[in-house]
């Protein structure tokens, strides 16, 4: 079995980034690790049709699916020793950020990013929040300076896409490809290779 991916759901706005992502991860087969905050719950709610804890049986039906509890840092990944494929922060509150440009490993999601870092996985964050003031910026860039990828969940206005799930499910491909589990994006979210968008351009 391949190693899994790590996704940690924070208490930002973009419930459905972090819905996606799960999704297409299981889709394609891979072991995925979910750790989600108590404010992540709680948008969570407020955003989605679908209740966090609906969505956490439909997962558990896949048996390459398992989540622990956001204070449990005795969970296996909160350990280096740990095979993880790599880690997603999606939605990433700049709290979250701040917090991990710091070295404060007070929760799983924060130890385990920290992990990452230190054993050098791949680690992708969907910051959201706006305006971003200058201490986000910064704490972004220091990230990015360690090699960490940051994937704005902005919407491809290239592309045929016409609801916020399609813009979702673009960027959910977008973090596998950062994450290196796929090696390049689906046809229908690449620019010109999809038949409908040559058409589109040429009315």
């Amino acid at each position: 079995m391949e190693n899994p991916v790590i996704v940690g759901v924070t208490g930002a706005s973009g419930s459905i980034l972090a819905s996606k992502t799960v999704d297409a991860l299981l889709e394609l087969n891979i072991p995925t690790i979910l750790v989600a905050s108590n404010p992540a719950r709680m948008v969570w709610q407020i955003e989605m049709a679908e209740s966090f804890g609906e969505s956490l049986e439909r997962w558990r039906e896949n048996s390459g699916f398992s989540n622990y509890a956001i204070g449990d840092l005795q969970a296996p990944i909160a350990s280096g020793t740990f095979p993880g494929r790599g880690m997603v922060i999606v939605p990433g509150s700049m709290a979250t950020v701040s917090a991990i440009v710091n070295g404060i490993s007070d929760n799983l999601i924060r130890r385990s990013a920290d992990v990452c870092l230190k054993e050098r996985r791949p680690l992708v964050i969907v910051p959201r929040e706006s305006p971003l003031n200058g201490i986000h910026l910064s704490n972004l860039a220091t990230l990015d300076g360690f090699g960490t990828s940051i994937i704005t969940a902005d919407p491809p206005y290239y592309l045929p896409i016409k609801t916020l799930e399609d813009s979702a499910s673009f960027t959910a491909q977008r973090v596998l490809l950062a994450l290196n589990v796929i090696e390049e994006l689906p046809e229908q979210f690449r620019y010109g290779d999809d038949e409908s968008q040559q058409e589109d351009r040429i009315k």
